[in-house]
């Protein structure tokens, strides 16, 4: 009797606590408002038509067109994105950021519609290719630096870290799904399938964009070339003259020149290197996703009330660095996946941190310009460090080059804290880092600020 009173106690125990976790995970799940649940599924409905595209045109064009082709392409890319990112930021600034991404999203539809009717007819050529590519690439000009500076926009400053995290989640969900997709369709359905699909995840992200609230601030149009032209002089002047901004973007450069490779072709070059499958190379790139999402859900809240703000910035960027580095080093497939996973983590944890202070420290009209022009020096370090890559897998093994590039993203990171006022910046809360640029550097927004001034009166 005694016994199943016991049992008796457990289970109702049991029932209990399951029922309080299904109910703060109901009450988690309400909190998040319509906006910010309309953002997350466009997030993702965005980043898995972005991972589809970006492994069914590659193979498309290296099986037709081979590695020539493929290499003509990316630098065709390349160089059009470094051009496109800063010229076209300041319409960034001066329009709606939610019908930019709208209509940005439905261009990027057409474009993989008009690639899966190509394919369907089996008519492969590189230019149209490429000419289709350079107009990818004018569309996500608009999307992504609006994308990333929105939810400012949308939620309260308070609120801003928790959105970020569970975009994060939401986004690293899309990275670790989206290969799937595109590989199961490839094998069912094949390359003109696969576009489909593509064109079919942008159309719905695009309707659900639509749904987000327009709480954008007003925006002049039709000002006309001298217009644009200023807008983008005063965007590039600010970056230059804040000194956090400027030692920031430095930073993030050097960086990116070596963490790039290490988490992009030297992948799949040091599982080929290990005689592995193709099957651990999904594996080793899930294991990535996870790890960004473990960070972004839950790690990085702990770290900083552990830790602090600037202390999880350099220290997260710094072990990611180890963490690529012992990617190199380590011939297990159990050893690669797990230090692949700590990478995902440390890099969800980093960009956490810094991104919301960043964001809110911007003045709202400057967000999407300077944001784009840190997207444009991030290109140019996606040329530099893949070349610099090749010619060191010329003379060393892929293990060597792969626990060089680590150690150099390590110690590249460390810089951050040479950064002046870094410290001082992260030690601020939500709210009081809110346009901490301009007040802090007003000279650097002042021609803006006058011109503004005198439309207004």
């Amino acid at each position: 009797m005694r016994l199943n009173g016991e049992k008796s106690a457990v289970v109702a125990s049991a029932n209990s606590t399951g029922k309080t976790v299904f109910r703060e995970i109901k009450a988690r799940i309400n909190s998040i408002g319509a906006p910010l649940a309309s953002l997350l599924l466009s997030d993702l409905m965005r980043i898995l038509a972005e991972m589809v595209g970006y492994i069914t045109l590659p193979w498309w064009i290296v099986h037709r067109g081979g590695a020539h082709d493929l290499a003509i392409y990316s630098v065709s890319i390349a160089i059009t994105t470094i051009f496109a990112m800063p010229l076209l930021s300041p319409l960034g600034d001066r329009y709606a950021k939610r019908p930019q991404i709208a209509w940005g999203l439905c261009t990027l539809m057409v474009v993989a519609f008009t690639l899966a009717t190509l394919a369907s007819r089996s008519d492969y050529r590189l230019v149209p290719i490429i000419c289709i590519g350079v107009v990818t690439v004018i569309a996500k000009a608009f999307v992504d630096p609006a994308s990333s500076t929105i939810s400012a926009e949308l939620l309260p400053a308070n609120r801003l870290a928790e959105a970020l995290r569970f975009r994060k989640s939401m986004q690293a969900a899309g990275r670790a799904l989206g290969p799937a997709l595109a590989g199961v369709t490839l094998v069912l359905g094949g390359i003109a399938a696969t576009f489909w699909i593509n064109g079919i995840l942008l159309g719905v992200a695009a309707y659900v964009t639509l749904q987000l609230p327009s709480q954008s601030q007003h925006r002049e149009h039709h000002r006309g070339l001298a217009g644009w032209w200023t807008d983008l002089r005063t965007g590039l002047h600010a970056k230059w003259i804040v000194p956090l901004e400027r030692g920031w973007t430095l930073v993030n450069f050097l960086v990116w020149i070596f963490q790039g490779p290490a988490v992009g072709m030297l992948i799949p070059l040091k599982v080929q290197s290990l005689g592995m499958s193709g099957l651990w190379l999904g594996v080793c790139e899930a294991a990535l996703s996870i790890g960004l999402l473990l960070g972004s859900f839950r790690g990085s809240d702990a770290l900083v009330n552990r830790f602090g703000r600037f202390n999880v910035r350099v220290g997260a960027a710094m072990c990611e660095g180890l963490a690529l580095a012992a990617s190199g080093w380590v011939h297990s497939p159990i050893a690669l996946v797990s230090a692949l996973a700590c990478v995902g983590f440390a890099n969800a944890s980093m960009g956490l941190v810094g991104a919301t202070h960043r964001s809110l420290a911007i003045p709202q009209n400057f967000r999407v310009r300077i944001l784009a022009a840190s997207m444009m020096t991030t290109q140019i370090a996606s040329i530099l460090g893949p070349m610099i890559a090749g010619a060191a897998l010329t003379h060393w093994a892929v293990g060597k080059v792969y626990t060089c590039f680590g150690l150099a993203t390590c110690l590249l990171a460390f810089g951050f804290v040479l950064i002046p006022r870094s410290r001082e910046f992260f030690a601020l809360n939500h709210d009081q880092v809110k346009d901490w640029f301009r007040h802090e550097y007003p000279h650097a927004f002042e021609s803006l600020t006058v011109r503004e001034s005198k439309r207004a009166t």
